[in-house]
């Protein structure tokens, strides 16, 4: 379990979270909903650690854990960012298998090897050799996807994953979605999208500007 307590965040003098106490059980589905400009996203960026609290603090089955500072975060807290954020000169395979051989010193065939199943399971194998630029929005979205489980993480966190997307393809995410979780993979997720989120939430948090 995710425990957040007392969270603060502030950019240039402005409070955008203001003492957030949360808990993300193990194996739910955490959404997180709310008007623009309430902080949703750097809410995300924080759980992720891609921004520093100001104070308050982490902790991860108990234990004291700063996804800022953790040198294996990617190995505990996966992000599938809105525009996916593969690179263009890499093949699916490659995109996929870039972190665990580079931040976890895999060799490029253990890598490849270690990926296959989730590959297999994202409905990917057709795909391995394409670049970024040859797919549809919604095997681009399962490749981000594929990429993040890469590093084995305890937490899956998306940053509205349904946004352009048509109907067919939001019920695909969201079907995925509800897959991962039958595999015992824990998953926030920032969305506008009410009717997604309550199709796959277990647990809604609304934020709201605060004052």
């Amino acid at each position: 379990m995710l425990e957040l307590k007392n969270v603060v965040k502030s950019f240039n003098g402005k409070t955008i979270i203001n003492n957030l106490n949360l808990k993300i059980q193990d194996g739910k589905i955490l959404t997180i909903v709310g008007p623009s400009g309430a902080g949703k996203t750097t809410l995300l960026r924080c759980i992720s650690g891609l921004e520093k609290i100001d104070s308050g603090e982490f902790l991860l089955d108990g234990q004291p854990f700063d996804p800022y500072e953790s040198r294996d975060n990617e190995s505990v807290i996966g992000v599938v960012f809105q525009d996916f954020q593969l690179f263009p000169n890499l093949s699916v395979i490659d995109n996929i298998t870039l972190a665990p051989i580079n931040v976890l010193h895999q060799k490029e065939t253990e890598a490849k090897e270690r990926v296959q199943n989730i590959i297999e399971r994202l409905d990917l194998t057709k795909f391995v050799e394409q670049y970024p630029y040859q797919l549809s929005g919604g095997q681009k979205q399962r490749v981000a996807i594929a990429r993040a489980l890469a590093m084995n993480p305890s937490i899956l966190c998306y940053d509205e994953p349904t946004s352009a997307l048509d109907p067919e393809l939001r019920n695909e995410v969201s079907k995925l979605i509800l897959d991962l979780k039958e595999n015992g993979i824990t998953q926030v997720i920032i969305t506008h999208d009410i009717e997604f989120a309550d199709k796959v939430a277990d647990d809604t948090l609304t934020v709201k500007p605060v004052d």
